[in-house]
């Protein structure tokens, strides 16, 4: 019995020897099935994953992105990060991991929810699930894995309640949820002491700072950044989070003063508080803080003085402190920040000069001083010292004096805005040294002289903005030499000449501009031929002739044309009608000819159009009726003939319509008393019949109505006298009839210079208000039957006062009943007796 109990147990030692072996085998095969079946589901499975095969599975520690323990043999990381995986973890079996530390599958496509299973994950200690694709809430079986070091949710669709049940992961360091739309917890169940990282950037989180982050000691990053929060920054945040070295508070709405404490927060490098409602003045105590690195409060409503403390940063690369409302001069001390590459004081209330000692910036890179009220020259000693400047940036100041030769020795500078200032003299040919200058805009001031030909060695140059000077002299040939530029504005300065025919060869070309200048001669038939995206060009305004270039708009990219007060000719190129980004379009006051029936097609984003005192020919299309976004359409003094087409009557935000002084006939439509929002209305100087429309009373926001030099019949509206935005009235040279209503002595806004009736058939005495009292002789002349008291009129003649009373109570009554419409109307009823007052 004893020796059969021995060979019993000898059995099973042998039996769990060989069991001990298999286990660990089968373990580690159930994690190579689960990965194979995992893979199997995914949309998209990179080629990185093609050693996950079924026929190498006792081989899972050599599969790409698998990491093994060396005592277990079974999977203890998954680090699957940036592999372009499409799919969802949907099927991802995490039951058989039971020893994985690591699970990363950061910038992935990974989408879907978040698995509840990842809970089981009892040893996980790093969890990257960031830049993907995940939506749903976080789910709170997160909280079990106790064992969490590092927790990364970062740019995914997360929505929902932040669970607070994650202060259950005692040990977690890092936690970052942000860029998700992540909503607020309840946060006084939020306690984690050993966080060293947090950022809850980019969510929807709102209300007060979260007050159990003012307990976590060890913080060295914070981010809160783009939210809602509100309220002040506590104080126990300068005060408790001594071990800081980046805070991040910006494009919240946290309101108040910057604490004095900052200066506690001894290791801080990263300081980014802008885009807030912070106010007050920027404490000097900031200037203790010896690491700092970068300090952005831009856009806040700071005051007062750059502090001077400031400059004891020595570590200081980046000040940005735009946008607030600092009222000093530029201290002389931050010339001491001698690390500074990028500084950032534009758009404040800063006055004076700059320092002298801000050429001790010799690394500085970018400077934007902008939007100020800082005066004086610009040193020579500066420019010298700044050779690394990529942008200087020194626009709408009130700097004066010539612009300084040694500008050519910021060899590296790409970006050169002096615009807005009161610069004088030649702009010096020093400027041709400047190779990498991608945009230089010296616009709005008083510079003088020829371009320099030194300019068009400027090969990388892609804006220039020259306009609003007093330049003179040609535009040369080498203006071609410009192959990239892309903006050229010379507007409104004294250049003459012709436009050489290189400028065709600038083909990157979006925008030129060069109205307001002597210019003469045609434009280049080829110009606009290889220029694809050209969007704007203005020649308005200049001496020049001939005919447009017929492939101008061969494009098509064309949205606004300006080439009004030259001496062009011919008819308008046929790519016109085709370009269908059109926004504005001026050719008025030149000598255009053509038929303009079928110039323009129906261009759906078409804004203003004025082809004004041409020589157009043909009639106005019914497809203006379809251009539903225009607000001005300016025909006027043409040889335009037919009818008005009642579809102008469809154009919802028209405000000006002006077809005077043609060849139009018919008769004036009722639809356009649809016209909501017009406030100029003129058709004078045509064949225009027929009564006005009763329609057109209901214009009531008109300023100006001209009406005059047609064949218009019928009677005045007492209407108008309801028009109380109008300034400017002339119904003259017509055949109306009937009174002037006395309600029109209600126009308190008509100048008199304004003021129109005459040669009508008009009768009976004028309206009683002072614009008619006042009135000059001319405006009614040609009216044989008006009288009363203004105009140079006789007196309307009366027997006694009480007749004169009768009188004028049977005028009222009459003008009353007859000035109900524009139309008078038909007496023929028998039942009313209508007493007609005597004039003598």
């Amino acid at each position: 019995m004893a020796a059969s109990q021995k060979l019993y147990l000898a059995l099973f030692h042998v039996l769990l020897l060989f069991l001990f072996p298999l286990k660990a085998k089968s373990s580690a095969r159930t994690q190579a099935e689960a990965l194979l079946q995992w893979k199997s589901t995914l949309s998209f499975s990179p080629p990185p994953l093609s050693s996950w095969s079924r026929s190498d599975l006792n081989n899972l520690c050599k599969w790409t992105a698998v990491s093994c323990s060396s005592t277990s043999r079974t999977v203890s990381q998954i680090n699957l990060g940036s592999l372009n995986i499409t799919g969802t973890l949907a099927h991802f079996n995490f039951t058989p991991f039971t020893d994985l530390t690591r699970f990363d599958i950061q910038s992935n496509n990974v989408n879907g929810a978040i698995p509840s299973a990842i809970g089981s994950l009892s040893k996980l200690t790093h969890l990257d699930l960031s830049v993907n694709l995940f939506e749903g809430s976080i789910p709170v079986e997160i909280s079990q894995l106790t064992e969490l070091q590092y927790l990364s949710l970062y740019n995914n669709n997360l929505n929902g309640i932040i669970p607070f049940q994650l202060a259950n992961l005692p040990k977690v360091r890092h936690l970052d949820l942000g860029a998700n739309y992540l909503e607020n917890p309840d946060w006084s169940k939020f306690s984690m002491p050993s966080l060293e990282y947090l950022s809850f950037s980019l969510n929807e989180l709102t209300a007060e700072f979260p007050h159990f982050i003012t307990n976590c000691r060890n913080l060295t990053f914070l981010d809160l950044s783009l939210n809602k929060f509100t309220g002040q920054i506590p104080e126990l945040v300068f005060t408790n989070l001594g071990k800081l070295e980046a805070l991040n508070l910006y494009n919240n709405l946290f309101q108040g003063p910057l604490s004095s404490n900052i200066s506690k927060l001894s290791n801080l490098k990263n300081i980014s508080l802008q885009n807030n409602l912070l106010s007050g003045q920027i404490p000097e105590s900031i200037g203790s803080i010896s690491g700092l690195q970068i300090v952005e409060l831009f856009s806040n409503s700071f005051q007062g003085n750059i502090p001077s403390s400031i400059g004891h940063l020595n570590h200081l690369e980046k000040l940005d402190l735009r946008m607030n409302a600092l009222n000093s001069t530029i201290p002389p001390e931050l010339g001491l920040c001698t690390n500074l590459t990028y500084l950032a004081l534009a758009d404040n209330q800063l006055s004076g000069e700059l320092p002298l000692s801000l050429s001790n910036l010799a690394k500085i890179a970018d400077m934007g001083l902008s939007e100020n009220s800082l005066s004086g020259e610009i040193s020579p000693t500066l420019l010298s010292n700044w050779t690394e400047l990529i942008s200087l940036q020194v626009q709408n100041n009130l700097f004066s004096g010539n612009i300084p030769p040694e500008i050519g020795k910021l060899t590296m500078l790409q970006y050169l805005f002096l615009y807005n200032n009161t610069f004088s003299g030649s702009i010096p040919r020093e400027i041709g040294n400047l190779k990498e200058l991608l945009s230089l805009d010296l616009s709005g001031n008083q510079l003088s002289g020829p371009l320099p030909s030194t300019l068009w060695n400027l090969a990388n140059l892609q804006t220039l903005n020259l306009f609003s000077n007093n330049i003179n002299g040609k535009i040369p040939p080498e203006v071609g030499n410009l192959t990239m530029l892309q903006i050229l504005d010379l507007n409104t300065n004294q250049l003459h000449g012709e436009l050489p025919l290189t400028i065709s060869n600038i083909t990157s070309l979006t925008s030129i501009s060069l109205f307001g200048n002597n210019l003469s001669g045609s434009i280049p038939s080829d110009f606009g031929k290889y220029m694809p995206s050209l969007a704007y060009a203005s020649f308005s305004n200049n001496s020049f002739s001939g005919e447009l270039p017929a492939e101008l708009c061969r494009g098509l990219s064309l949205q606004q044309f300006t080439v009004n007060s030259n001496s062009f000719t011919g008819s308008l190129p046929t790519c016109l009608r085709n370009c269908l980004e059109l926004t504005r379009v001026r050719l008025e006051e030149n000598r255009f000819t053509g038929n303009i029936t079928d110039a323009f097609g129906v261009l759906p984003n078409l804004v203003f159009v004025a082809f004004s005192d041409n020589q157009f020919i043909g009639e106005i299309s019914s497809d203006w009726g379809e251009c539903k976004n225009l607000t001005n359409l300016q025909m006027d003094g043409n040889r335009i003939s037919g009818e008005i087409p009642a579809e102008l009557g469809k154009l919802p935000r028209l405000r000006v319509l002006s077809l005077g002084s043609n060849d139009l006939t018919g008769r004036i439509p009722a639809e356009l008393g649809n016209l909501s929002m017009l406030f100029m209305l003129n058709l004078s100087n045509n064949h225009l019949t027929g009564e006005v429309p009763q329609s057109l009373t209901s214009l009531k926001g008109l300023e100006s109505l001209d009406f005059s030099d047609n064949k218009l019949t019928g009677n005045i509206s007492k209407e108008l006298g309801s028009y109380e935005k109008l300034s400017s009235l002339d119904l003259s040279h017509n055949n109306l009839a009937g009174e002037i209503p006395f309600e029109l002595g209600n126009l308190n806004s008509l100048r008199l210079s304004s003021f129109d009736f005459s040669y009508n058939e008009l009768t009976g005495p004028l309206p009683s208000g002072k614009v008619f009292k006042n009135a000059s002789a001319r405006s009614f002349v040609g009216n044989s039957g008006l009288c009363g008291e203004g105009g140079g009129l006789s007196q309307c003649p009366t027997t006694d006062s009480s007749k004169s009373k009768d009188n004028k109570k049977n005028s009222m009554a009459f003008t009353n009943y007859n000035s109900m419409g524009w139309a008078l109307l038909p007496c023929g009823c028998p039942s009313i007796k209508i007493i007609v007052p005597e004039y003598g």
